[in-house]
């Protein structure tokens, strides 16, 4: 996996994708190639993704920004690009005050030793936003930055973006997210002892401790898959918010029941791939009628993994659901 760096570690000289890259989609994708298609040519520079953390807005607004991919997700994301090294800028009021051209000098030529330079066209720097991606063209040249401005990608009146993969996803439509990605959504957690409420239905579920600062799809009950430790995917249905039938003032939890698996999973890290949204949480009459409604999710689950070549082991392998996964 490539290393993740702070400024001052990251290895010199460099040819840099400059920008949040949030989701890594087809817009990000093509300013990335356009630094490493010339890595060939500069046999010096390091392909090297910088971008900021935390967001900007977080620090300069005190919004909560969630991440469509955390720093840790997006090194293995980055690899394949052959991007060799991710340098997240520590974001702060400091950086934010710099000039355009201080932000260049200090930064990119001080720290970074760039030799060339890819950014969206909607790229904006420097204090209060002053600086686009023309200005960083002409202040580059300054300093013998090559400076390339990539268009946006456009699909059909709408831009490729992170707010529209979060649209998508908050929406709880995985296809459509999964087509602007062009790679599945997904995201982990650790499995945590949760208070065996599942199990006392005949479903129990591994509850996932995830990152506050990764942004979820709607909540919901969804087909997926899991992954144990980077292990096979297998066929799950997850429950994504709270437990109106069973607890209505529990937070909002995340809850996978692998299918047909019997696994002692607390402790362990799952990474889980949400398929299809299946139905929107609703309150049952009675706990019998909220079992009955996940076997019904677990069975159209189940068909829809099957569909994609997931969990084909018959369900008489896998023991009794009632046996696996937290106590």
């Amino acid at each position: 996996m490539i290393p993740l760096r702070s400024p001052q570690e990251a290895l010199r000289p460099t040819a840099i994708a400059l920008g949040s890259f949030d989701g890594l989609h087809q817009g990000h994708r093509r300013v990335i190639a356009a630094v490493t298609a010339a890595a060939g040519n500069e046999a010096a520079a390091i392909p090297t993704v910088v971008s900021f953390w935390p967001h900007p807005r977080e620090v300069l607004h005190g919004e909560a920004r969630l991440r469509l991919d955390l720093p840790a997700e997006k090194l293995h994301l980055l690899e394949p690009l052959g991007i060799e090294q991710l340098v997240l800028v520590p974001f702060s009021r400091e950086l934010a005050a710099l000039s355009p051209e201080a932000f260049v000098e200090q930064v990119l030529v001080g720290q970074l030793a760039a030799q060339r330079v890819a950014v969206g066209d909607n790229f904006r720097f420097g204090a209060g936003r002053s600086g686009d991606s023309q200005a960083l063209a002409v202040i580059g040249a300054r300093h013998g930055i090559e400076v390339q401005v990539l268009p946006m990608l456009w699909d059909g009146e709408e831009r490729v973006s992170s707010s529209r993969i979060r649209r998508a996803l908050g929406a709880g439509d995985l296809a459509e997210a999964r087509r602007l990605l062009e790679r599945p959504y997904r995201f982990s957690g650790l499995v945590v002892r949760g208070r065996g409420l599942g199990k006392q239905l005949g479903w129990p579920t591994a509850n996932l401790q995830v990152d506050g600062r990764k942004f979820l799809p709607l909540e919901g009950v969804y087909a997926a898959t899991a992954s144990v430790e980077g292990g096979a995917m297998l066929p799950a249905v997850m429950n994504l918010g709270p437990q109106p039938t069973v607890d209505p003032t529990a937070p909002s939890a995340v809850e996978v029941h692998l299918l047909d698996r019997q696994l002692e999973l607390e402790g362990l890290e799952l990474v889980v791939e949400p398929l299809q949204l299946l139905r929107r949480q609703q309150t049952f009459a009675s706990f019998e009628q909220l079992a009955a409604q996940i076997a019904a999710d677990a069975q159209l689950a189940r068909a829809l993994c099957a569909g994609i070549g997931v969990g084909e082991t018959p369900a008489n392998e896998g023991g009794d659901p009632a046996e696996q996964q937290n106590p």
